[in-house]
């Protein structure tokens, strides 16, 4: 999986596509302390509920979707975010396709 092109213009949403019933993953830069990937989901598709050791910033570019943090349910949509608080259980289910982009800073 290639980061995105560095010192250039991009358009972050355009750098991966939906795929019917998948959920598709585009690491757009990594360092030893933290990532950026940008995700596509399909309508319906979903992450489980899991627990990470870090806090995890979720932006969405495109879509809905429902995030739940503890069992709370969040809904979003395009342009909106919300920081998954690190070792809390979060899942994430696609309402309609959409398309986010996960920030995550391990300090």
């Amino acid at each position: 999986m290639s980061t995105a092109p560095k010192s250039e213009i991009f358009e972050l949403a355009a750098l991966t596509e939906y795929q019917t019933g998948a959920v598709v993953s585009r690491q757009i830069t990594k360092a030893e302390n933290g990532n950026v990937t940008l995700f596509a989901f399909a309508e319906g598709q979903e992450l489980s509920e899991h627990t990470t050791p870090f806090d995890a910033l979720v932006h969405v570019l495109d879509g809905e979707v429902e995030i739940r943090i503890s069992g709370k349910p969040f809904l979003l949509k395009e342009g909106e975010g919300i920081i998954m608080p690190a070792n809390q259980p979060h899942a994430v289910m696609a309402i309609k396709r959409f398309k986010m982009v996960l920030t995550m800073i391990k300090a």
